[in-house]
């Protein structure tokens, strides 16, 4: 199985996500990441958090024997926008490191704050992983 983006006639093309996705089998919920480590160490800047944040989505994700094909849909909250696209050139190669050229529907979203003080981004996920 894998994951079909749906892409309604007529829209542009997005780039970096879709704009739907579609796919059967087990769901995965995960809840949101923020990018710090397994000792609970934050990296400096918001591109290292994102990065740390994805490989913890990842971390979720294999344990229900997926991968970052099987991501259907991420949200992501930023406390700083203007950061996030100040970094936008340094984030598709910091994405593709992590996720590959996977781009499933994303939605993203500036909040005030995260409740770890240090954090700059939080991350939810949903996967789809085939049955079997």
């Amino acid at each position: 199985m894998t994951l079909t983006a749906l892409q309604p006639p007529g829209w542009p093309k997005p780039r970096g996500y879709a704009n739907g996705m579609m796919g059967s089998g087990r769901f995965v919920l995960v809840g949101g990441q923020i990018g710090w480590d397994a000792e609970g160490k934050f990296p400096e800047g918001l591109i290292p958090q994102i990065s740390q944040a994805l490989r913890n989505i990842l971390d979720v994700v294999r344990e229900a024997g997926g991968g970052p094909e099987h991501i259907a849909r991420l949200t992501w909250y930023v406390t700083d926008m203007d950061a996030y696209r100040a970094g936008l050139a340094e984030l598709g190669p910091a994405y593709r490191a992590v996720m590959g050229k996977n781009f499933p529907a994303m939605a993203l979203v500036q909040v005030v704050s995260l409740v770890e003080p240090e954090a700059l981004v939080e991350i939810e996920a949903t996967a789809i992983i085939p049955e079997g």
